[in-house]
């Protein structure tokens, strides 16, 4: 399967993935918990772009270049293992963001948490 050339749409992902790893007999290493590891190794290689960078730097790898695509390929990596993990255990990612961020809307209300970074509990 050539997954460059083809459109990819988000509806779409999790079946591609499971091809990809289909193609490839990867299906007995996609365990949740070797998912789940792999993710956080992504994000942490994510995290190293931005390690030691003041906030102003870490602004700029939003400018186009071979940063911002470094990072670009970091973030891929890490929704590619969540959309994996997702799919193993049969949770709907969408379902689970609409329902978070409900719970944050009711957690951080507009008229309290306006203006700091306070965590919910000391509003």
């Amino acid at each position: 399967m050539n997954t460059e050339a083809t459109p990819l749409r988000w509806e779409d992902l999790p079946q591609r993935l499971r091809d990809f790893a289909a193609e490839r007999a990867w299906q007995p290493f996609h365990s949740p918990k070797n998912l789940a590891s792999a993710l956080i190794v992504e994000a942490g290689e994510l995290l190293e772009h931005f390690q030691w960078l003041t906030e102003d730097q870490s602004r700029a790898l939003a400018r186009p270049g071979p940063a911002k695509d470094a990072v670009a390929a970091e973030m891929a990596d890490v929704l590619l293992y969540l959309v994996q993990l997702s799919t193993v255990l049969d949770i709907d990612l969408m379902d689970a963001a609409r329902a978070k961020m409900a719970l944050n809307a009711q957690k951080y209300p507009v008229d309290q948490a306006r203006g700091h970074s306070r965590k919910y509990d000391t509003l």
